[in-house]
């Protein structure tokens, strides 16, 4: 299957968002939102692949994120933490499409991806290591695997709380479980 990479301007033509050339303003979010999808297009894309998504909805997701994004600042909305905006509404969007879906919560990755090293036996070392690794990711519970994907995606811990609509500690609690449980399976 091809990949195809939509472009930012692709976006903004196929919703019909580009802007006229008469509109100074509108001119200006468009580039904005364009330098918004250029940067956080692939971060937003990964996090629902994490979250189990097929690539073709999170591709959807993603286009439907940056659709709403410019409809959110056209209207004059909040420009502050624009990120963690993005990553809320893509979580948001994602739960919707694995509940339309009747996908079960917690399933990521059921196949487990092969080292490219030459030597076969590492390949397997290796292969054993990230089922381990993969079975106590499926383990967590869903917001652990939500923070701990936001987390990994750079977001702060104040942006995972404010896109999960956790509090701080439970956010902090959450994730050092995580991390916690991960790194006692990257010992055996």
């Amino acid at each position: 299957m091809a990949d195809i990479v939509p472009t930012s301007a692709s976006i903004l033509v196929s919703t019909g968002l580009a802007a006229e050339s008469t509109g100074g303003a509108a001119a200006q979010l468009e580039r904005e939102v364009v330098q918004l999808f250029d940067a956080f297009r692939k971060p937003v894309l990964r996090y629902l692949l994490g979250i189990g998504l097929p690539v073709e909805d999170a591709e959807e997701i993603v286009q439907e994120v940056f659709l709403a994004l410019f409809q959110h600042l056209r209207r004059g909305k909040a420009r502050h933490n624009l990120r963690g905006w993005m990553f809320r509404v893509a979580h948001n969007l994602g739960l919707k499409k694995r509940k339309q879906r009747g996908m079960i919560p917690g399933a990521v990755g059921q196949h487990p991806v092969a080292d490219p090293s030459p030597n076969p036996e590492d390949q397997y070392a290796n292969a054993q290591q990230q089922g381990r690794l993969l079975a106590v990711v499926n383990a967590l519970s869903e917001q652990d695997r939500a923070c701990l994907f936001l987390r990994a995606e750079g977001l702060r811990y104040r942006e995972i709380t404010q896109t999960l609509g956790m509090s701080l500690g439970a956010v902090s609690i959450s994730l050092a479980r995580s991390i916690a449980r991960i790194g006692r399976a990257a010992e055996r």
